[in-house]
């Protein structure tokens, strides 16, 4: 199996992709009610024209649209994202980078937490269907896959930050008593503990969902009844034969969930004040920051090709009927 030439031609697709992104994006946003130069200006907007010309202009916003878009095609393809409007014309790639960080640990934690955590609970209720450990993660994977993520934010945040005072309401960290070292690190993990299980409750319900019906299909299979026949313990038949063929289905939706994980943080970042992109996307949002919102989601969506390529490699290995070419 040649993964260079794979990897090499499913990224030389994802070009046109990319492509049809920017110009849906570009256009949705420059389609959208609002202007951002009247934002800047404020009140002098509506008595002086030559001063609404010349700021539109130095932002690129006089010509028409087409030219618009064919310029800002050429900067991206450049690898120039322009310039921020809300951020004082900061360069849009170094706003996106100083926020950038913060987010990936927010997703990357909660994602890891959310499939093992899955996997785990789907494997468990299926090695005894029907009892009350499989009830107990059914009721609560039917609560996490119905409960919107920022509802649940508020939630925990009126629980375990006002009522009982154990944890941050948010924030990325404790900026009165900054600390060092461990110090530091703890404090971060507690303003990462209520986020987190916002943004994964939805990805862990769906997780342990499709574990456990997957894997109740896998053990009906002929194989298995194959493999118990011939001696083996039970609790091999189910992790090594049963498991990793329920798996096949569980990677796929793991891998593919992933863009709703980053559209997700969007709303728990802004509900816990966390200094992500997400929340970096509302602000844009509202300031009618063109460059920035475009910016962000361009990282977004390649982001998402680079986790769906990684998936099909993953998928490749676990199961060796798949072959890349």
């Amino acid at each position: 199996m040649n993964y260079g030439l794979f990897v090499l031609r499913r990224l030389a697709a994802a070009v046109p992709l990319l492509l049809a992104v920017v110009t849906v994006n570009f256009l949705l946003v420059r389609l959208a009610p609002g202007d951002p130069i009247v934002m800047i200006i404020g009140e002098a907007a509506q008595y002086d024209e030559s001063l609404v010309r010349e700021v539109r202009a130095r932002f690129g916003l006089d010509g028409p649209l087409w030219q618009q878009y064919l310029s800002y095609v050429g900067r991206v393809c450049r690898g120039d994202l322009g310039m921020s409007i809300y951020f004082d014309q900061q360069p849009v790639a170094s706003v996106i980078a100083q926020r950038l960080p913060q987010s990936a640990l927010l997703v990357s934690i909660s994602y890891a937490l959310a499939v093992a955590a899955g996997v785990f609970f789907g494997t468990r209720a299926a090695r005894r269907p029907f009892s009350a450990t499989d009830h107990a993660a059914t009721v609560v994977g039917l609560l996490g896959y119905s409960v919107p993520s920022f509802w649940l934010g508020m939630l925990l945040i009126l629980v375990f930050s006002l009522k009982l005072g154990w944890l941050p309401v948010g924030g990325l960290m404790d900026v009165r008593s900054p600390g060092t070292g461990w110090a530091m690190v703890l404090d971060r993990a507690r303003h990462l503990v209520l986020p987190v299980i916002a943004l994964g409750a939805f990805h862990l319900a769906l997780i342990t969902r499709l574990t456990r019906a997957s894997m109740l299909e896998v053990l009906t299979l002929d194989f298995i009844t194959m493999a118990r026949s011939k001696g083996l313990r039970e609790s091999e038949v189910f992790r090594r034969h049963a498991l990793r063929n329920a798996l096949l289905p569980v990677v796929t939706t793991a891998g593919y969930t992933i863009g709703f994980l980053l559209a997700g943080s969007v709303l728990v970042e802004t509900v816990f004040a966390y200094p992500g992109i997400g929340r970096l996307l509302h602000q844009a949002l509202i300031a009618r920051d063109y460059p920035l919102m475009l910016g962000i989601l361009i990282v977004v969506s390649v982001t998402v090709v680079l986790a769906n390529l990684a998936t099909d490699l993953l998928y490749a290995k676990i199961d060796p009927r798949i072959r890349v070419r």
